[in-house]
């Protein structure tokens, strides 16, 4: 017994004697058999309420799956189809994506199955087994590779005792840790609360009692009727703070449309580095543009879209952008709330497909791509697949990798090995402009020779005494303001 066990925590012995009560001389039992001091004792030793400490869900940005304590965690997974090996390197991805939201991975375990329980995600039994290593290991939370049911998360939890998280809300944490742009703060509380929705869950029926009215029923003025329980307030606060953020991104998306169709107004090309997390996109956007941005060899360093203008060894102009990376079984509501960022993809002229060469299973990572591209609308999109990180591949696995994309290119983001073959290859499979003009433009149309230059392919450019002479490749919208100054036709 512990201080805080006995009624005089802190002295050194507790008294004898009871004070007499007031009302029943002293050594006078009750009809239960209680002395009077009794009823004091336990006065002492009752759970009182402390002022102040409330934990009331007041700001429904602080849900509950945010104050994760992902410290010392025990990993289960279930195989239910695929090969052993694939298995495995989920679960090692499930340890990364653990590690990156900050926790330490004590055991990993896997068990076979034709499908998730129902009730427990691993079974009665298996989950009685995984309490006793929680307690073996010291754990404080398990993650489950995969997404489990309000259900399941709550029986889990009453076998284990500690906290359970699944792979979604690992995902959603690691996202609001990453996320730095007001747009992308939004885009990932947005996501938080759609996962949080269908999962509200209370301690006892703290969140089953109806508000006003007496304690018997809801009795006395204004008590009467169904009343509004605590778990319904907080579904109308956190449905209220959706419908505005949505309100907020729509308004953000507006401003990223008017730039993209000022960008295919001038017929500018756009490329796009989509790949797996942590393939090292922004690593490659640095190498191609020097655009400064941030690399951590994280997952998910990236949430914030960056775009940047390039020019071609013509002088063509495009854009090169880098994307949020994508994962196995990223979670639907990363792609609802992430779709108009992820529009950049689904509009691109060419996705430069980028792979990590250096994982345990780069097949299964341009697989997850390729369906998250599906998911987006994207799968109609040119697709040049880049193999990064060459530097850190065995010759053996290189080979295999050549002759599993024989048009795949070969770089290093790193060391720099390839850089210029990939800027060449995208050069080479943008679009050229399609219609060839001889144009004399006026001194006074300075506004027009820049577009030429900036939107056209320039073939010829000659200074004369009446203007400018360009002969260049353009697109259909410039050749139309450029029609009055036709001068003679280009073979």
């Amino acid at each position: 017994m512990t201080e805080f066990d006995t009624p005089y925590a802190g002295e050194d012995h507790a008294p004898d004697d009871h004070t007499p009560d007031d009302h029943t001389p002293d050594g006078h039992r009750t009809p239960d058999g209680h002395r009077t001091g009794d009823y004091d004792l336990e006065d002492r030793q009752a759970l009182r309420r402390v002022a102040g400490l409330s934990t009331e869900l007041e700001d429904i940005t602080e849900v509950e799956y945010r104050q994760l304590r992902l410290e010392r965690v025990v990993l289960v997974g279930v195989w239910t189809s695929g090969t052993l090996v694939e298995a495995q390197n989920s679960l090692v991805e499930l340890a990364r994506l653990a590690e990156t939201a900050g926790s330490q991975v004590l055991e990993a375990l896997i068990q076979r199955r034709d499908r998730p329980d129902p009730a427990t995600y691993i079974g009665s039994g298996k989950a009685k087994e995984l309490r006793d290593i929680v307690v073996l290991e010291g754990a404080d939370t398990v993650i489950c590779d995969g997404e489990l049911t309000p259900g399941q998360l709550r029986q889990l939890e009453a076998v284990t005792k500690v906290k359970v998280v699944d792979r979604t809300a690992l995902i959603l944490d690691i996202f609001a840790q990453h996320a730095r742009s007001k747009e992308g703060k939004a885009q990932v509380e947005l996501a938080q609360m759609q996962y949080l929705l269908p999962r509200l869950r209370g301690w006892g029926e703290s969140l089953s009692r109806q508000v006003g009215g007496r304690a018997a029923g809801g009795l006395g003025i204004g008590g009467r009727g169904p009343g509004e329980t605590k778990i319904e307030i907080d579904r109308r606060r956190i449905n209220a703070r959706m419908a505005k953020l949505r309100r907020e991104l729509a308004a953000m998306k507006t401003s990223r449309d008017v730039k993209r169709a000022r960008r295919t107004a001038n017929a500018v090309p756009s490329v796009v580095l989509a790949g797996y997390t942590n393939a090292g996109k922004s690593s490659l956007l640095n190498r191609l543009t020097d655009a400064g941005v941030l690399v951590e060899n994280a997952l998910f360093a990236t949430l914030d879209p960056t775009v940047r203008r390039c020019e071609a060894s013509d002088g063509r102009p495009y854009t090169l952008a880098d994307t949020v990376g994508f994962v196995r079984h990223l979670p639907t509501q990363l792609i609802e709330a992430f779709r108009s960022t992820l529009e950049e993809v689904a509009e691109a002229t060419l996705i430069a497909h980028v792979v990590d060469a250096a994982d345990a299973d780069p097949e299964a990572q341009i697989r997850t791509v390729r369906e998250v591209l599906a998911d987006i609308d994207a799968a109609a999109v040119p697709e040049q697949l880049v193999f990064n990180k060459v530097d850190a591949v065995d010759p053996e696995t290189l080979l295999r990798l050549r002759r599993l994309a024989p048009d795949a290119l070969f770089v290093s983001a790193r060391t720099g090995a390839g850089i210029e073959e990939l800027r060449d290859r995208i050069e080479r499979r943008l679009p050229r402009p399609d219609i060839a003009v001889s144009v004399l433009l006026p001194y006074t149309r300075g506004d027009l020779v820049n577009r030429v230059h900036d939107e056209a392919e320039v073939l010829a450019t000659q200074h004369t005494a009446a203007g400018t002479l360009i002969q260049a490749r353009v697109g259909p919208a410039l050749a139309e303001q450029l029609r009055p100054y036709a001068c003679a036709a280009v073979g």
